[in-house]
């Protein structure tokens, strides 16, 4: 399949940049229409969102991924007037949480986020991420990563000035650079912190021994990965570690790029150049096995009166009480519907019920092609 260059990327685009390819194009995808399922109370239910702890950290029990909010997967530009209509309609209704990186855009989402949220930027938790190599002014990406201790204190003096705030609540290594001992990007946070320029830390998609080391010198906060009924592999490896050490979990892309809010079925092809045309997963000859997990949330949304993506959310937030996802989404809709996810609740029988239906579901195709899957579970060199 030819790639096609383009000005942005969204987040899968930005790996596939770093290690070589570049993923841009418009997306044709025949989606499934969320409209159609069942009219939900959970939906309109905001008030209830709740708080959760990623280790000493409050946040909301839901928070809001900003990372499409200057260009959508789609390639559309969204309005930034209506960006910062949702930012600020999701702390009305109770959210606080909000995650970003300075590889978004790159640099233009922690612009847009920091615009809109400088009249209550002491009521909430800003996340973002540093480690791709992203030249300092110009936002141009350079081949991959750069966690080297100099540039990380200069990415976060130009990640204060975009979000137009004085510190970073939660700074996560977005992933792990193999060059750089972690121990020394744990000092460079720890003089970051010492400034109070940053008051927590994290770690993205790292090796389960970086995340011990890093946790030894500097204690973690949370720990960002993928996770979703659509890849639950963080319940055999990161999870558990986080649950020892007492470190949140928070996951990105909790509701699998569309799929499990019905966003894809069995005749959606890609364009080229979308990175979900190249993941194994959605390829046209596993997309009808892996429906069957798209069929299992109709059954249990219509049981419970809710959405497809609210049920989505309420099982991973049944999974643990340190688990926080983040839904990213530019439509106003979608913001609310997913902060309804909290209202949506299991009895402990309905829980392990609906588990047993989700591991009975063997998921056809990888996650992620192997240039960007080569980013995750890395682990650093040793400190010489």
């Amino acid at each position: 399949m030819t790639i096609k260059h383009g000005p942005e990327l969204n987040r899968r685009g930005l790996l596939l940049a770093a290690g070589g390819l570049a993923a841009a194009a418009t997306v044709d995808v025949a989606s499934a229409q969320t409209a159609a399922q069942p009219t939900a109370s959970a939906a309109a239910s905001t008030t209830a969102i709740g708080r959760r702890k990623l280790g000493a950290l409050e946040v909301s029990s839901v928070g809001l991924g900003v990372q499409n909010m200057s260009r959508t997967y789609q390639q559309t530009i969204p309005t930034r007037a209506e960006m910062h209509n949702i930012i600020r309609a999701a702390f009305d209704n109770g959210l606080t949480f909000y995650d970003a990186a300075e590889a978004y855009g790159p640099h233009e989402v922690e612009r847009i986020l920091g615009e809109g949220v400088e009249p209550f930027r002491d009521q909430i938790v800003i996340a973002t991420k540093f480690g791709w190599n992203i030249d300092l002014e110009t936002g141009e990406r350079k081949p991959g990563l750069n966690s080297r201790p100099e540039h990380i204190k200069l990415v976060v003096e130009g990640m204060l000035k975009r979000l137009r705030t004085d510190r970073i609540d939660l700074l996560y290594q977005h992933r792990v650079d193999p060059q750089v001992p972690i121990e020394d990007v744990a000092g460079a946070v720890k003089g970051l912190m010492d400034q109070g320029k940053v008051l927590h830390w994290g770690l993205s998609e790292m090796g389960l021994n970086t995340l011990r080391r890093a946790h030894a010198v500097l204690p973690i906060t949370a720990v960002q990965s993928e996770y979703s009924m659509l890849w639950r592999g963080p319940e055999t490896g990161a999870i558990p570690v986080c649950e020892e050490l007492g470190i949140g979990f928070v996951p990105w892309s909790p509701l699998g790029v569309g799929f499990l809010n019905g966003a894809i079925d069995a005749r959606t092809r890609f364009a080229e150049g979308d990175i979900r045309g190249i993941e194994g997963r959605f390829a046209p000859e596993n997309l009808p096995n892996n429906l069957a997990l798209v069929e299992l949330l109709k059954v249990w949304a219509e049981r419970k009166q809710a959405r497809l993506g609210q049920i989505a959310l309420a099982w991973l937030l049944a999974q643990k009480p340190f688990i926080v996802p983040i839904p990213g989404t530019t439509q106003m809709a979608h913001m609310i519907e997913n902060i309804g996810a909290s209202a949506v609740s299991f009895t402990p029988a309905e829980i392990t019920e609906l588990n047993q239906s989700v591991a009975a579901i063997e998921i056809k195709g990888a996650r992620l092609p192997d240039v960007v899957q080569a980013y995750s579970d890395v682990e650093a060199p040793t400190k010489s």
